[in-house]
């Protein structure tokens, strides 16, 4: 299985090369300029859209400047955007599917479906969220895995990553998620956070910022389980991770330049919200993510990234070959993420596009205590 890996990721490597050389045809050092491109943008209402709200906020007075002028050429070719805030990944992958959108923040295990279900027309970008699942229990009796057995959980994320996390560990930790346990999944987290708060359930699965917003209402709610210090403690070598953007393979041939900059702007936006919580909670309230209050306290474990290149690769491929539940990335689908992302292919023609790692790396998230206030 590692040799296997170690071959996939080269190939992938490879291929970046190939596809980056005929994509940059110009001089030496050069990149081919490009008019200013209109990208078409969705995000779910959580941790991935919260990521991306300096960005969002950054733009307005640009779409103000621009409105009702034709054939605009921003400064070194940026781009303009449409932002579309979903509550579901449903609302999303219709759209992507279509054309009616070009870039798209979704569960992880959605682009690998996406892939298969489009023949490679949608592509992966980059990681931007770690784990942000946890248990809650309205009580004191779930202290393990192992004590869910026999109960009902209600969770939202049926067909994508929060399903197939919790039962692979679920099956990990011997309960078998379909005869041992009751999940019962909403069509979305609020719904959860109704249950519990009517008492008709006392356990759920919910993501941050959810958490915070459930124990807003039920100061007694606490966070029985962290699903990625669960996941971790397996020492499967791999990694929980949330949340990925993609794109249209086709938008990202046609339009290189304005993928490049969009990867920019968002790892600068990361970077921002992780660093300003209280100025982002904010803008985040401001775009009716969630509440600017509960923004503020739940940041801090949203373990929003912008992770590109080999980072993004390796983890993205270690981490599906953990889950026989979630069919794995093809190689091919991240082999045109971005221009170069190697420091060993700097010395080349080809311009590299930096390492887009946010503020936290993955081993400081896991490190960082997850003490939910």
């Amino acid at each position: 299985m590692k040799q296997w890996m170690k071959k996939s990721l080269a190939a992938c490597l490879a291929l970046v090369m190939c596809l980056t050389l005929a994509a940059c045809g110009g001089k030496e050092g050069e990149t081919p300029a490009e008019e200013s491109v209109n990208v078409r943008v969705a995000a779910l209402k959580g941790p991935t859209a919260m990521g991306m709200v300096k960005l969002m906020s950054d733009y307005a007075p640009v779409e103000e400047a621009l409105e009702d002028k034709e054939n605009v050429v921003t400064a070194g070719g940026g781009n303009t955007y449409e932002f579309t805030l979903a509550a579901s990944a449903d609302e999303v992958s219709p759209k992507l599917m279509q054309g009616e959108l070009d870039i798209a923040c979704v569960p992880a295990n959605l682009a690998s479906v996406l892939y298969n279900r489009t023949d490679g027309g949608i592509v992966t970008l980059a990681v931007n969220t770690l784990g942000v699942l946890y248990i809650v229990e309205n009580g004191n009796s779930v202290q393990s895995m192992a004590d869910l057995a026999g109960r009902t959980i209600v969770a939202s994320g049926k067909g994508s990553t929060p399903e197939y996390a919790l039962r692979y560990l679920l099956t990990e930790n011997g309960i078998d998620p379909d005869t041992g346990v009751t999940i019962d999944w909403k069509s979305e987290h609020s719904e959860c956070v109704a249950s519990l708060a009517s008492g008709a359930a006392t356990i759920a699965m919910l993501p941050q910022p959810f958490v915070t917003v459930a124990q807003t209402q039920l100061p007694d709610l606490r966070v029985a389980l962290d699903l990625t210090e669960e996941w971790d403690a397996l020492d499967n070598g791999s990694a929980l991770l949330t949340g990925v953007v993609v794109a249209r393979a086709d938008f990202v041939k046609e339009h290189p330049a304005a993928v490049s900059n969009f990867l920019e702007q968002y790892s600068a936006s990361v970077d921002w919200v992780n660093a300003n919580t209280a100025e982002a909670a904010e803008l985040i309230g401001g775009y009716d993510i969630v509440d600017a209050t509960v923004a503020e306290k739940a940041l801090p474990y949203c373990n929003i990234v912008c992770v590109t290149g080999t980072e993004m690769m390796e983890a993205i491929i270690f981490s599906t070959s953990s889950m026989p539940t979630v069919a794995p990335f093809t190689v091919a689908s991240m082999s045109i993420v971005e221009r170069a992302s190697r420091p060993t292919m700097a010395a080349t023609s080809i311009p590299p596009l930096r390492m887009n790692l946010s503020r936290y790396s993955e081993r400081e998230m896991r490190s960082r205590k997850r003490s939910i206030m």
